[in-house]
C-alpha cells in the first residue's frame, strides 16, 4: 500500500497473542486492547523505518492487518466477517521504552515510518488460518497463527464497531505474537502473511 492511499484510521490490537503478553510480562486482557495509530505513520514496501532519536529500543511487530470494505457500525461478528474488504501485512513499530515510560502509547506507536504496510490482497480468506512471519535480515524472529489469538478476527471488527464505526478502507491490526525485538540502523525487517501479503523495509537513523 503506498503512502497514498493511507486508511482513514488504523485501529490496533494490543495483547492479542498470549505468548506475546508473557514475553512483556502483561496479563491477557479481559476484552480487546485497543488503540491508534496515525496515519501519518504508513510506509510502503521499501521505504526506510527510521529510528528516532528519543527511543533507545525501537522494535517490530509483526501483524495481520485487516482492510475494511464496508462501513461496520454496531455490527455482529457475522455481519464483519462479511464487511472485510482484505488482507495486508503490517509492522507495528513501536518504541518499546517510550510505551512504558508514557503510559499510554501514541507516541511510541506514532512516529512517523512506524507502520510499514504490504499490498492489500483482496477477496476472501480464511481468517481463521492464517500464518504471519516476521524476519530481520533473513533470519526469523516471528511465527504467529491466526487460531492463536485470544480474540478472533470476526470478533475484535465487531468489538471495535461498538466503540467506533469502521469506515471503507480503513484497517485493523490484529495483534503481534511473541518474539518482538529490537531493530538496529542496517538491519531489513520483512513481515508476511504467508502467500498472501508482505513487506520489507530498511532501518535508518532519523526521525
Amino acid at each position: 500500500m503506498p503512502t497514498t492511499a493511507r486508511p482513514g484510521k488504523i485501529v490496533c490490537v494490543g495483547r492479542n497473542y498470549a505468548e506475546h503478553a508473557k514475553e512483556l510480562g502483561n496479563e491477557v486482557p479481559k476484552a480487546p486492547l485497543i488503540f491508534l495509530k496515525p496515519p501519518s505513520a504508513v510506509i510502503g514496501d521499501g521505504e526506510p523505518i527510521r529510528l528516532p532519536a528519543a527511543s533507545q529500543q525501537v522494535e517490530f511487530e509483526g501483524e495481520i492487518g485487516v482492510v475494511v470494505g464496508k462501513r461496520l457500525t454496531r455490527a455482529s461478528e457475522a455481519d464483519a466477517r462479511g464487511a472485510v474488504r482484505g488482507l495486508v501485512a503490517v509492522n507495528d513499530v513501536t518504541a518499546r521504552d517510550l510505551q512504558k515510560t508514557d503510559g499510554q502509547w501514541t507516541r511510541a506507536k506514532g512516529f512517523d515510518s512506524f507502520c510499514p504496510l504490504g499490498g492489500i490482497a483482496e477477496g476472501a480468506h480464511d481468517l481463521a488460518h492464517l500464518t504471519v512471519v516476521t524476519k530481520v535480515n533473513g533470519e526469523e524472529r516471528q511465527r504467529g497463527f491466526s487460531a492463536q489469538m485470544v480474540f478472533s478476527i470476526p470478533m475484535l471488527l465487531s468489538y471495535i464497531s461498538n466503540i467506533m464505526t469502521l469506515e471503507p478502507g480503513d484497517l485493523v491490526a490484529t495483534g503481534t505474537p511473541s518474539g518482538v525485538g529490537k531493530l538496529a540502523p542496517g538491519d531489513v525487517v520483512e513481515v508476511e502473511i504467508e502467500g498472501i501479503s508482505r513487506v520489507s523495509n530498511p532501518v535508518i537513523e532519523g526521525a
